[in-house]
Parts: C-alpha cells; structure tokens; sequence
C-alpha cells in the first residue's frame, strides 16, 4: 500500500469511526428515554401542558383503551370506541421523572370527576394512566392511594391505572392545537388559564 493508498484509509477509517461514535451516541440517548401515557381530559390540554415542560422530548395526541382499530376523532367524539383522549410522553428519566410527572399529571386536571372534565363529558375525558413497566404501575397506584389518604382534592381520586394497550396516533391537526390556535376560543377560555397556573406553580420545571 502506498503512501497515497494509505492516508485514503486512514481518512475512510476516521470518518467511519465518527460516525459510528454518532450513531452509537444516538442509540444511547434512545435507550435512556422512556414513555408515559396519561389521560386526563381533552388532549389539546395535556398536550400543551407537557410540551412545556423540561426533559420532556415529544408529545403525541391519540386514543387509547377501547375496542374500535384505528379510531377517528369523530367517532371518539360520539363516545362510543372505548377510547379515551391521550398523550404519550416520550421523556428523559435523568431530567425529569416519572413522579415528577405524575405530579404534573394530578395537578393540571381534575381527577375525582368520573368521565368529566369541566365541561367536556364523556367516557373519552375519563382520567386514567397507561403504565408501560411495573414501576410505573406502582408508582401511580402509591401516588394515588397517598392522594386519597391525605384527601388532597376533597373527594376521591378516580383515577384508573392500566397496562398500555395499543397507542393510536391523533389525525395530524390535533399536534401542538394550543400553541398554533391560541386565539380559537376553547383554547383561550379553558387552555390559556391553565397554562398561566403551570407557569406560576412549576416555573422551575418550565422549558428554558
């Protein structure tokens, strides 16, 4: 091999070992991250409420927990697909945990109105978390049960916890509804105000 032969190699071995280091980088991240599923009510809300906060890394709007495959928002609406309005939560355990959004969780809906939330009724507005490991089960059955014993709401949680069953993704206008219709009247009415309570309450969990 002659000198010209040989710094060609060492250049294709230096740009191959880089970006196997990239790629190895990558999958690291991948795997530290782990997912939550919570429903609490119409997911413009909780969408937006954990889009903001830090460690979190996406936010999808869907269904979950009913019977009908593929289910549209229409026939959620109707009530009648089993499904609930839901957000899975792709997040950084090393940033923030899944106590910590638990409590964000309990904190920014109403977990002791069955099937309810203000004014949105219906089995797709029910309160209800999709665990996805033994942890998250216990975790929220303790947080719960801790909730109840200290009568933190004046009421009974009604919170269901669930294993997580098929996740299906919302149709495509519903990702990130707050922040690009802000000024649509539901959003103004019942979104914005609880916004400005999670940035006064959990400021230091906020997004920079």
């Amino acid at each position: 091999m002659n000198n010209f032969e040989k710094k060609k190699r060492n250049q294709f071995d230096f740009f191959r070992n880089r970006i196997y280091n990239q790629l190895r980088k990558i999958m690291e991240m991948n795997q530290e991250l782990e997912t939550a599923t919570f429903a609490g009510g119409c997911f413009w809300c909780t969408e937006a409420v954990f889009l903001a906060i830090e460690g979190v890394k996406s936010v999808r709007s869907g269904y979950i927990g009913g019977l009908t495959q593929n289910p549209t928002y229409k026939e959620i609406c109707n009530g009648d697909t089993g499904h609930a309005e839901a957000i899975e939560i792709v997040f950084d355990p090393n940033t923030i945990s899944f106590g910590e959004l638990l409590e964000l969780f309990f904190a920014t809906h109403d977990p002791t109105t069955l099937n309810r939330q203000g004014n949105d009724i219906g089995t797709q507005y029910r309160s209800e978390i999709f665990y996805h490991n033994e942890n998250q089960k216990q975790l929220s059955l303790e947080y719960i049960s801790i909730l109840n014993h200290e009568n933190t709401f004046g009421k009974l949680v009604v919170t269901q916890v669930s294993l997580a069953p098929i996740f299906y993704p919302a149709e495509t206008y519903h990702s990130n509804y707050y922040n690009l219709n802000k000024t649509q009247s539901y959003c103004n009415y019942v979104i914005t105000p609880k916004m400005e309570k999670l940035k006064k309450v959990y400021s230091d969990k906020l997004k920079k």
